[in-house]
């Protein structure tokens, strides 16, 4: 029985439909645990990089799924085949930017308006924003701390909804939870920019400095 570390277990929790993209798949962990656990019928696990890749077409092996696992090698959405009809496309372990490059190059995938259910490890807004000019809204996020690190899970669904500027930096969803983890994350980020601040000279630094105070405020209004 194939198990997952939690932030992957988290985001297993949100696929939904027969068809399941795991984008950037690793060694197909997800895909197999979600057929396993009956969260999907079939999967497409696509990997960038050789290495990974060949993990999952070994793992997929193991666990002898090879008729409802397809492992391609490619970048991005470009695994997908427009005649794929994905319900679900996971995108795990990478930026926020990155993720929503490989949305915004593969945006003709997107066709069949799959939920798409993404985990970024940092500046999940450039995410949230791409997804808004995607026409996708947000209908739920999580946040969760393993080994050290903090999370965030967002997962969209198609529809448009306009966001304002600070749904996009804390979160539509997490900045009204008020659960202790997007306290720590957000102190932690000011203590950062504090730290920033301290360091930087008034008059050389004066517009960076400007848009550090103007950002601790932001945070600050919205911790209190």
């Amino acid at each position: 029985m194939m198990m997952l570390n939690q932030r992957l277990t988290a985001v297993s929790k949100y696929i939904t439909g027969d068809v399941l993209a795991d984008i950037g798949s690793d060694h197909a962990y997800l895909p197999i645990y979600a057929i396993e656990n009956k969260l999907c019928t079939s999967a497409i696990a696509g990997e960038v990089v050789k290495g990974p890749f060949q993990a999952a077409v070994d793992n997929v092996k193991k666990y002898s799924m090879q008729n409802r696992i397809d492992v391609k090698l490619g970048n991005g959405l470009n695994v997908l085949e427009t005649s794929n009809h994905v319900d679900t496309i996971t995108i795990c372990g990478m930026g926020g930017p990155l993720i929503a490059e490989i949305l915004q190059n593969g945006k003709e995938k997107l066709m069949n308006q799959p939920r798409l259910a993404l985990q970024s490890n940092i500046q999940t807004s450039a995410l949230r924003r791409t997804l808004m000019q995607l026409d996708y809204h947000i209908v739920n996020e999580e946040i969760l701390e393993e080994k050290g690190h903090i999370y965030e899970i967002v997962i969209a669904e198609y529809g448009y909804k306009a966001l304002n500027d600070i749904e996009l930096k804390f979160g539509p969803i997490l900045m009204h939870s008020n659960a202790s983890l997007f306290q720590k994350k957000w102190n932690r980020e000011l203590e950062a920019l504090k730290n920033i601040r301290s360091h930087l000279d008034q008059q050389k630094h004066q517009s960076r400095l400007e848009e550090i105070n103007r950002e601790i405020k932001l945070i600050q209004e919205v911790l209190s």
